[in-house]
């Protein structure tokens, strides 16, 4: 059960879990809080420790609210699109022709029937980010299953305007993030490898962590890193 507790200007979605420590989160984009605590802890000491952590809780929505955001894309000539990571100038071509994207270390060349508008180009990269993915995560699936000793039995790829992925582990589900392709693989791999220990530990608790550090070390600074990166614009609606 989840209940709201209100500190000054801030709403804090408090839920019990059977976990040993309590784990407050300031989540992006928009700096929405959560804390985590032992069941039988009581609303007034949740209350009371995250007086405690006002400024530090102050500080990372700050970071948020001042981290560079992709303005949104308009699929024109020479505009900057990132892949994997590193940054590339669009190229338009338009020609009589099914549509289609082909990719250098510099140019990201879309190839679209004349009078393409911006919905059509942005429908075909799209398409073709999600090709990348599907080329890209079942080898990390494969890469990952004997070390975690799981079983994943299907994945999807999704819009997501809050999260990098999600686990339905009683079905043995995966969700990623079709914004992920424009990340380093080394953080789409960190994402993978969550996603899949929650078929080990459904919640974030202190096993779920100890999973973390036992099979991805660095996966804190991966973390820190994947959310520093330039957010993407948010033009599509709640998933």
């Amino acid at each position: 059960m989840t209940e709201i507790i209100k500190i000054c200007d801030l709403s804090i979605a408090v839920t019990g879990k059977d976990i040993k420590n309590v784990h407050l989160s300031v989540h992006p984009p928009d700096g929405r809080i959560t804390m985590s605590v032992p069941v039988k802890t009581r609303l007034e000491v949740a209350r009371a420790y995250a007086i405690t952590r006002l400024a530090w809780i102050r500080e990372q929505q700050e970071k948020l609210h001042t981290q560079a955001r992709e303005t949104p894309r308009e699929f024109i000539e020479r505009e900057s699109h990132y892949l994997w990571g590193r940054r590339h100038l669009l190229s338009i071509v338009e020609r009589d022709a099914k549509p289609s994207v082909t990719v250098d270390h510099k140019r990201i060349m879309l190839s679209v029937r004349p009078g393409s508008d911006r919905a059509k180009r942005a429908s075909v990269i799209h398409d073709w980010h999600k090709s990348l993915l599907h080329e890209f995560i079942p080898a990390l699936i494969s890469k990952w299953e004997p070390k975690l000793d799981v079983k994943v039995k299907s994945y999807f790829l999704q819009r997501m305007k809050t999260k990098w992925g999600s686990c339905n582990h009683e079905v043995g589900h995966i969700r990623f993030n079709t914004e992920l392709v424009k990340k380093p693989k080394d953080l789409v791999e960190y994402v993978a490898v969550h996603e899949m220990l929650h078929l080990m530990e459904p919640t974030h608790n202190d096993r779920f962590i100890s999973l973390l550090d036992r099979h991805f070390p660095t996966w804190q600074e991966a973390r820190s890193e994947l959310n520093e990166l330039p957010l993407c614009a948010e033009t599509w609606g709640e998933v």
